[in-house]
């Protein structure tokens, strides 16, 4: 009995195309996780950043990266940043978490961070924040300062999600 080996191979090797689109987003979103750790990377090198207990390349797979200056302006935000917010990075650089505020958003938390930030002590609050469009989120902040290898304060960093409870 003959059997067709082309026939037999193509079948195994076949991928319906939707499998494609899938394969295709997860390497956009797998490329866009790697841009984001060597711009992390690139900031904790030029200002030599002690990155013991940061965790930054398992935790930028599943939330939103935000680093300040001291002055609190954004210097860096992943790219989910877009998913959570609406903004691209590029809307939110140079500006404060302060843009992600408004009439919803606890002035309680709002202090108790702020303190926080004055003592130089890591944090967790969650706290309602706004998107572009105006909607609500429930937003879990988990910051910390930065502090370099001669011991100063170099930046704040923050890992965040969108609390969905």
């Amino acid at each position: 009995m003959k059997t067709n080996k082309s026939k037999e191979v193509s079948h195994r090797n076949s991928v319906p195309i939707m499998a494609w689109d899938f394969h295709c987003e997860h390497l956009k979103e797998l490329k866009a996780i790697l841009a984001d750790v060597k711009k992390v990377n690139k900031i904790s090198s030029q200002f030599t950043w002690n990155t013991n207990n940061l965790e930054i390349e398992e935790r930028i797979k599943k939330e939103v990266v935000v680093v300040t200056d001291l002055d609190l302006k954004i210097i860096f935000a992943s790219n989910g940043i877009r998913r959570m917010t609406g903004y691209k990075e590029e809307e939110v650089l140079g500006k404060t978490p302060k843009m992600f505020q408004g009439p919803g958003t606890s002035k309680v938390v709002l202090e108790e961070i702020k303190e926080a930030i004055q003592k130089q002590i890591p944090f967790e609050k969650t706290i309602e924040n706004y998107r572009k469009d105006g909607r609500t989120y429930k937003c879990k902040i988990n910051a910390r300062p930065v502090f370099n290898l001669k011991g100063y304060l170099s930046h704040f960093i923050a890992f965040e999600s969108e609390d969905l409870d």
